[in-house]
């Protein structure tokens, strides 16, 4: 298929009712369904069970218990960096922030005020700064990790469209990760401020993070936020912050300071959680 006709299909396909129906089908438990749908997934994309913390698949009672397994404590060593990536995937982009603008792919950019729910104050803040997009396919692990100690100060809700985020759509959808529904999730580390961005995209039934559990659903039609300021919520690098049911992407952005990038890092390159993202120089 064409990557002009897979784009063209998204915009006419119902992708809420699909992302509905799969996360109703994905949340069973311990039914003959629900372990067909593990077993054939796990054949199907060549899931590394032997660095799970549970290998055996007959032991998880969902689809959804499958997808957002955990690790082996050993199995994603840090690095001894300032930045460590945050999850398993392949990296979309990662640069420079031009202005307020975020390159997507040839031909396409969005701005941070969009990304962020139309908050102008806080995009500011990140204008001329450093940003990191990185895919989750399917077969990756699918915990998202904390890139380097941070305080939470906020999380926003934004409602948007459920494209799909795969590379193919990311070159054929204009403002992609400013269009689709999103979790906010903005830090304060030693080093400034930091947001990560949970993108949803279609069958991704829902993103969750551990300080809130399940943030959608419910799917609202209004932005919400929820200001933690005056809790004390400390994660650790490398702790595990938020998890989708199943696959999506995460945007990470940084303010305008001194920040080199992993020298292996190139778009379309394969990456881990823990390994080393970026250093301060």
């Amino acid at each position: 298929m064409s990557e002009r006709l897979f784009v063209l299909m998204q915009h006419l396909m119902p992708k809420l009712a699909i992302t509905r129906a799969m996360g109703a089908l994905a949340s069973q438990s311990d039914g003959p369904l629900s372990r067909w749908m593990i077993r054939r997934f796990a054949a199907r994309y060549g899931v590394n069970m032997a660095e799970a913390a549970e290998p055996d698949l007959a032991r998880y009672s969902s689809f959804n218990d499958f997808f957002t397994r955990a690790l082996r404590a050993d199995a994603r060593p840090l690095a001894d960096a300032a930045l460590v990536c945050p999850v398993d995937g392949a990296i979309s982009q990662f640069g420079r922030i031009d202005g307020d603008q975020i390159f997507q792919a040839k031909g396409h950019a969005y701005s941070t005020t969009a990304l962020l729910g139309g908050d102008a104050a806080l995009a500011r803040e990140f204008e001329g700064g450093s940003f990191a997009t990185i895919y989750l396919s399917p077969r990756d692990y699918h915990r998202i990790h904390m890139p380097c100690d941070g305080r939470l100060l906020r999380m926003i809700y934004v409602p948007g469209a459920l494209f799909s985020v795969n590379p193919a759509t990311a070159r054929g959808v204009p403002g992609l990760f400013a269009r689709n529904e999103r979790v906010v999730c903005l830090f304060e580390s030693d080093a400034g401020p930091f947001v990560l961005v949970l993108v949803g995209a279609t069958i991704v039934g829902s993103m969750a993070t551990v300080w809130h559990g399940v943030v959608n659903p419910p799917r609202h039609d209004a932005i919400q936020s929820w200001d933690y300021a005056d809790r004390r919520i400390v994660l650790k690098q490398g702790e595990e912050m938020g998890r989708f049911l199943l696959g999506s992407t995460v945007v990470l952005l940084f303010p305008e300071q001194p920040l080199r990038f992993n020298a292996d890092w190139a778009p379309a390159h394969a990456v881990r959680m823990g390994e080393r993202m970026a250093d301060r120089p």
